[in-house]
């Protein structure tokens, strides 16, 4: 997955926006004004831009994923328990990170109030859990 695959699968999520808030280097991916992902670019071992993702993720699996994936690192800017950075080097499986952006969306959605939490759920079902 390159950096034009994943704006478009975060953008996919239902009800998903799209904002610079740090300026026009990052952009910031948000559902009901809560950020789930961000993603931007940066230069690469071989000098040309990278892919760079932050995503939200439950503490134990944050862990986990840093062991298997050489490309996720502790968050950048983040609180690093809660969220990871993915280069988007091509290391990771599509799939993977797929699942990735899903679990940082759920987090977000089940943490957002009860009553915009459930017009979510009746609108769209299994797609935002």
């Amino acid at each position: 997955m390159d950096y034009i695959q994943a704006r478009e699968y975060l953008l996919s999520k239902p009800e998903a926006i799209e904002d610079f808030p740090f300026g026009p280097e990052v952009a910031v991916y948000k559902i009901a004004g809560k950020m789930f992902a961000t993603l931007g670019t940066e230069k690469g071992a071989d000098g040309k831009p990278e892919g760079r993702m932050n995503l939200k993720c439950e503490p134990t699996q944050a862990l986990m994923l840093r062991e298997i994936f050489s490309a996720v690192i502790p968050g950048y800017h983040m609180n690093k328990q809660h969220w990871n950075t993915v280069i988007l080097d091509g290391s990771v499986p599509q799939g993977e990170l797929k699942r990735m952006i899903d679990h940082s969306y759920a987090l977000v959605v089940k943490g957002l109030p009860k009553a915009k939490r459930q017009g979510l759920i009746a609108k769209y079902g299994e797609q935002v859990e």
